[in-house]
């Protein structure tokens, strides 16, 4: 009987835990560049775009697909960046938490 209730006991903390990472997780912003840094794409912890800096000297008719895969990379660097944040987070997180080995978080 013990062992149940330090078992509730645990899932408990761990939800608590969950929620709290929810939140964090909400507040991360990342960048990522592309270019030498000639395009910026920063998104948000939800993975939703927060913005788009290109620089001036790639909004040209000819170079519509430079632009365009300049865009795509930058975007990929920020959501490379943000599942590095996200993996950090969790980590330490649920660092306290008695998990069993290769549990992984979120779900």
């Amino acid at each position: 009987m013990k062992d149940l209730m330090n078992m509730m006991k645990q899932a408990k903390a761990m939800q608590e835990k969950m929620a709290e990472l929810q939140e964090d997780v909400k507040a991360v912003e990342v960048s990522g560049q592309s270019g030498g840094g000639l395009v910026t794409v920063t998104l948000r912890g939800t993975g939703e775009m927060a913005g788009l800096v290109v620089d001036p000297s790639l909004m040209k008719e000819d170079e519509k697909d430079i632009l365009e895969d300049l865009i795509v990379a930058a975007h990929a660097d920020a959501h490379a960046k943000l599942q590095l944040a996200i993996q950090e987070k969790t980590q330490q997180m649920t660092s306290g938490l008695n998990l069993p080995a290769g549990m992984k978080f979120p779900f």
